[in-house]
């Protein structure tokens, strides 16, 4: 599962060119800690391009009487993205991309648990595939809400968790937007390259999603 993320944004202009982004960027803070049922910038394919926007994290299926079970659909598993009703309508036409730099996992250590911080060696931001939707509120006016896919774990996340977020490479996040065919699509599901990333311990404090500062991520020595 993932649970909790950050994006602290470098060169616009780069994630612009990198994941085929038409338009002007929102304007957006670093953010170091994010967490479900907050906004959060994602990639979606609207009005026959690819924007930025920021959508709520928590999947609110359009048919849902109360927005409340956005809490429990946070994630979605690749391996039945096709069999569930809230997912398999969004495969066709609702799929998008989570920006992002790092995610976190928590060790267990003892009778404790350890926050880790997952990332590119490269230190590069990436992209989970995701999916969303949009609710109707009562005024009339439009939610729009995401959840991000999950898959096995590679070698990097085994020890630690039995599931880890789909990270896609730029050549997979364009065509997972943007792709015709829902089988390809799917196909593109896996785990990420264990030899492209790394962990490490990170401080407590991002175990309280209210801290959201670069103290977050900081690497915590043994």
């Amino acid at each position: 599962m993932c649970g909790r993320y950050g994006f602290a944004p470098g060169e616009f202009r780069e994630i612009k060119v990198r994941f085929n982004i038409d338009g002007d960027l929102p304007l957006f803070k670093p953010r170091y800690n994010i967490a479900p049922s907050q906004q959060a910038p994602v990639i979606a394919h609207l009005d026959g391009e690819n924007r930025v926007e920021m959508f709520r994290w928590g999947l609110v299926p359009s048919w849902a009487k109360d927005p409340s079970i956005g809490n429990r659909m946070i994630n979605a598993r690749a391996e039945t993205l096709a069999e569930k009703p809230s997912f398999k309508r969004l495969l066709k036409n609702r799929r998008c991309l989570v920006l992002a730099d790092g995610f976190y996992e928590w060790r267990k250590e003892g009778e404790g648990k350890v926050p880790m911080r997952f990332r590119l060696k490269s230190g590069e931001p990436f992209v989970f595939a995701g999916l969303w939707d949009a609710w109707k509120q009562p005024g009339g006016a439009l939610l729009r809400t995401y959840t991000i896919v999950t898959t096995e774990p590679n070698e990097v996340l085994a020890p630690i968790h039995n599931r880890m977020p789909v990270m896609l490479s730029d050549r997979d996040a364009c065509e997972w937007v943007s792709a015709d065919e829902i089988g390809h699509s799917l196909s593109l599901l896996k785990p990420y390259p264990a030899e492209l990333m790394d962990g490490y311990d990170i401080s407590k404090l991002v175990n309280n999603p209210r801290n959201d500062s670069a103290e977050c991520i900081a690497a915590i020595e043994e």
